[in-house]
């Protein structure tokens, strides 16, 4: 494994399990094994590497997320394959989807919650663009996309903190639950 990826899987741990702004740069270095210089070499800062970090998996995520986002006229099966693609990309890097979750819950005036916002924010735009198609088939919507990507978005990241957790599996099962609970309360 070469220096640049050591130290993102080294900073990737950390950042996970003790949270981004409880982690130094000393305490990364020696993680990685390698030197302050080295750190800075590649990442410029913390920040830097983070943000690297981020984009790295974040740049997968919305790929994934836009694939499944292709509305065809069927809602149902939109968010199904939606839901689809967040738990398997929460199972292929569960680490990853830890750190990301608890950024968006770390103070708004943080170097850590701009870098996330703005990369939590492109899925649900790509959310968003979904309900704003199918309003010409459920014309109930017509002006609830912001609100029905967040409470969409938000349900899944509920399902994949529970499975992170151990409380819950992700499974057909689960999603066949959650969009069946998330259209009752839409189409009403």
């Amino acid at each position: 494994m070469d220096n640049r990826s050591n130290i993102l899987d080294c900073a990737l741990e950390l950042f996970a399990n003790k949270g981004y702004d409880a982690v130094g740069v000393q305490e990364i270095v020696e993680t990685a094994g390698i030197t302050k210089p080295t750190l800075y070499h590649y990442f410029g800062s913390k920040h830097g590497l983070l943000k690297t970090l981020l984009e790295l998996y974040f740049s997968e995520l919305n790929q994934v997320v836009a694939e499944a986002a292709v509305y065809k006229g069927d809602l149902p099966f939109t968010l199904r394959k939606l839901a689809r693609a967040w738990f398997g990309f929460a199972q292929k890097y569960p680490t990853f989807y830890r750190l990301a979750l608890a950024l968006l819950f770390t103070p708004i005036q943080g170097e850590a919650y701009g870098v996330v916002a703005e990369l939590h924010e492109r899925q649900h735009r790509q959310v968003e663009q979904v309900f704003a198609l199918a309003v010409e088939n459920h014309g109930n919507m017509r002006g609830r996309q912001k609100l029905y990507a967040a409470t969409f978005v938000g349900q899944i990241n509920t399902c994949i903190f529970l499975w992170l957790g151990k409380h819950l599996e992700l499974n057909e099962a689960v999603i066949e639950r959650t969009i069946h609970q998330f259209e009752h309360g839409i189409y009403s």
